[in-house]
């Protein structure tokens, strides 16, 4: 018996990942969290599983009944919404089961910050502009944030930051921000990615609160802020450039 936690993607269900749709047709149980996840995703189940909406269960009863359906002999699915590795409350489902000595493998799926680049049509790492991206949220009425990992020390590397769980605190976001980026940083907001009502905003750090506001997004979004999002005439990146394409052809061993 294993349990599978399946990262389900932004939302969209074509969106699954070919091993994901694989791995839930052979489970008999699946634990999902109705409030995220698409019931389009629970057609590749078999029409026997046992389907259990977790979004009222606190973690010990999902522990529990994936104990029970171990003890059955029972393959689970665990369905996430985006990757399992980001944000997901995987480390601490993780940490019951390797306590009862329950077997887990993590199968990932698209996570939610790919979804809104795809969704604006920009790479979040561009030439010359922004090589690094830091994945973060703010603690606000929830689980604090380690020391350092404030939104102003991370500010300060001028990096691209992509904020999840954060929508609701966006003028206190705004407001740490902009010493370190500037009023005119671009900055985009991406809620519902991929599902139907996909909602997208552009704007800048002195503009896009008040648009957040005015399109009523407080849930299930992501904030992306960085130069990379207005990128132009940026050098082209060496990967594709003639020089390294003649190091190719001479054999050159660094490439």
């Amino acid at each position: 018996m294993t349990v599978y936690i399946i990262g389900a993607g932004p939302g969209a269900p074509d969106l699954l990942t070919l091993r994901a749709t694989r791995v839930l047709g052979s489970c008999q149980v699946c634990l999902y969290a109705g409030s995220l996840v698409p019931t389009e995703v629970l057609a590749h189940c078999p029409p026997d599983a046992r389907l259990v909406d977790t979004a009222t269960m606190t973690l010990d009863e999902i522990v529990d009944e994936i104990t029970t359906a171990h003890r059955a002999g029972h393959d689970v699915a665990r369905l996430h919404s985006g990757d399992p590795a980001v944000f997901s409350a995987t480390a601490e489902q993780v940490r019951r089961l390797t306590a009862r000595d329950i077997p887990y493998e993590m199968v990932p799926g698209v996570p939610a910050y790919a979804a809104a680049a795809a969704s604006l049509g920009r790479e979040l790492t561009v030439p010359t502009v922004g090589q690094t991206v830091i994945l973060t949220r703010v603690a606000r009425g929830a689980t604090p944030m380690p020391p350092g990992e404030d939104l102003a020390t991370l500010g300060r590397s001028g990096a691209t930051l992509v904020l999840h769980l954060a929508i609701r605190y966006v003028d206190e976001i705004v407001a740490e921000l902009l010493p370190h980026y500037g009023p005119d940083c671009p900055v985009a907001v991406v809620a519902f990615a991929t599902q139907p009502d996909e909602v997208v905003l552009r704007g800048t750090l002195t503009d896009i609160a008040e648009r957040v506001a005015s399109a009523g997004i407080t849930r299930t979004a992501v904030i992306v802020v960085g130069r990379v999002l207005a990128a132009e005439g940026f050098r082209d990146s060496h990967l594709y450039s003639c020089a390294r394409q003649e190091l190719l052809q001479a054999g050159d061993p660094t490439e």
